[in-house]
């Protein structure tokens, strides 16, 4: 990987992770203090209504904004056309959405649902406009602004949202500070970017962009159907709590998970777009960032598997302990994703849409099959068995990768499986010093973190990992320089 390619993405990567950060803690205290004050057949009724919101959200984040980062002369009569159509297909979805709500609201027997969808709903048509923003900002490079769009809303929305829970108003205070957030961050972004709305639409450019983001949309809709499948399964032939559980035990190791994947490869995509005349170049960006997504991830979530139970029962309190198998669950099957999205963003850079509907495709009936067969025993093996369809989706992804970009099967092993390892050696010491010590979760878990920690790094300098290596030479330049302007 070039000097320059790697400093943009190290640089993308910060700001897109400092923005996903400030975003994720308001929505982690909310989410902590409803989970304090309702009860997690409570708390099932909201992970309902987000499984619609978050598909409806598919058409608005996926597909056109691939597209405009992609294309190499993107201009603004391409962004003035994707925001005019998608202002009118967003507000098509809402329509739908609203009417929907009532058959819905019937179907699982929970008339809030009818009231709260509704309203909830209105964000579709606010990420639609955000979603042009957002492209022009990683085709730019510019995710400074991200940060500081998000910075505001996301302190006006924590304020908004903890009142109202507070206040009694429990699901409707979620709904408040999502609205809040989607509003405000939207307004500032239109303010601070370069980007100027013109009057002028293209249904050629709306061709164009299509024949390459409707491949990607269609992939990203299949892949959130199934996910939200299995929480519309779970709420319908379980119980909400059930759902609850699940869905809990999904959102902290997703939220870790996705706060680093999602700024490393954010600002990747565009990095490796630019590069995608040389295949050569593109595939050492998939392999650096295999290897550094999965050093940095593999220990955190393994980690946070060990530590699960201290941290459930000091964060949510005991009422909440049946959520810890999913969340080991979710850990694991996040361990793959290093690979995984390294080998989607080199193949979706070289223009190579086609060929991750063609992968997911299997990868989702396969799914499916899996999913009908565990259907019938419990949620705790209805879990399980996505690790199943993961390991199966990860070794297509390799497959694939080898074909287009010449990154093989055991380059994509030795990338990723030396990480998993080093930390799952960590791993189990952390665990049993759980199980050894019996104290106060916070003394628990200070001592299982810093241990961890520390077997960690050595074990990273006995094997010389180049992304420590790499992660040590990045901190002593920032200290470096740090001194260097004290000095001045």
């Amino acid at each position: 990987m070039a000097q320059s390619d790697k400093s943009q993405v190290i640089q993308g990567a910060f700001w897109k992770f400092a923005e996903r950060i400030a975003a994720q803690l308001v929505s982690l205290v909310v989410s902590i203090i409803l989970a304090r004050l309702l009860s997690p057949s409570e708390y099932g009724t909201i992970s309902l209504v987000m499984v619609f919101i978050t598909i409806a959200n598919v058409f608005v984040s996926s597909g056109f904004g691939q597209a405009l980062i992609q294309k190499k002369d993107a201009d603004s009569l391409d962004f003035s056309s994707v925001f005019y159509f998608s202002l009118f297909f967003t507000g098509i979805i809402y329509v739908c959405l609203f009417f929907l709500a009532v058959p819905i609201a019937n179907f699982y027997n929970m008339p809030i649902l009818l009231s709260v969808l509704r309203v909830l709903a209105i964000s579709v048509p606010i990420m639609g406009v955000n979603s042009v923003q957002q492209a022009y900002v990683a085709r730019k490079m510019q995710f400074k602004l991200f940060f500081n769009a998000t910075l505001i809303g996301t302190l006006i929305s924590a304020v908004v949202g903890i009142v109202l829970a507070y206040s009694g108003y429990g699901v409707w205070a979620l709904v408040a500070q999502t609205l809040t957030n989607n509003i405000i961050d939207t307004v500032i972004l239109q303010i601070t970017i370069n980007w100027k709305l013109t009057r002028e639409f293209s249904f050629e450019r709306i061709k164009i962009l299509l024949s390459y983001g409707w491949k990607l949309l269609l992939q990203s809709l299949i892949l959130q159907f199934y996910a939200s499948l299995r929480s519309l399964l779970i709420g319908k032939f379980y119980t909400t709590e059930d759902l609850s559980f699940y869905t809990k035990g999904n959102q902290f190791p997703e939220l870790i998970s996705s706060n680093i994947d999602t700024g490393i490869n954010t600002a990747l995509f565009p990095v490796m777009s630019k590069a995608q005349d040389s295949i050569s170049r593109v595939k050492a960006m998939a392999r650096k960032t295999t290897d550094f997504t999965s050093y940095v991830m593999s220990p955190i979530l393994i980690g946070f598997m060990a530590i699960a139970e201290p941290f459930i029962s000091l964060i949510l309190t005991d009422k909440w302990l049946p959520c810890i198998p999913y969340l080991r669950i979710c850990c694991i099957i996040l361990l793959f994703r290093a690979p995984q999205t390294a080998i989607l963003q080199a193949i979706k850079a070289v223009g190579r849409s086609d060929t991750v509907l063609k992968v997911d495709v299997p990868i989702r009936i396969f799914a499916i099959m899996i999913l009908l067969i565990s259907l019938k025993h419990s949620v705790y093996v209805f879990a399980i068995s996505e690790i199943v369809v993961t390991l199966f989706g990860t070794i297509l992804y390799m497959i694939v990768s080898e074909k287009i970009i010449d990154y093989t099967y055991n380059e994509v092993c030795r990338d990723f499986l030396i990480n998993v390892l080093l930390a799952t050696i960590m791993g189990i010491v952390v665990f049993f010093i759980g199980k050894v010590i019996s104290l106060h979760p916070i003394i628990i878990m200070f001592f299982q973190i810093s241990t961890g920690a520390f077997i960690y790094i050595l074990l990273s300098i006995l094997t010389k990992s180049r992304s420590y290596l790499e992660i040590k030479a990045i901190i002593f330049k920032i200290i470096f320089k740090y001194k260097t302007r004290i000095k001045q």
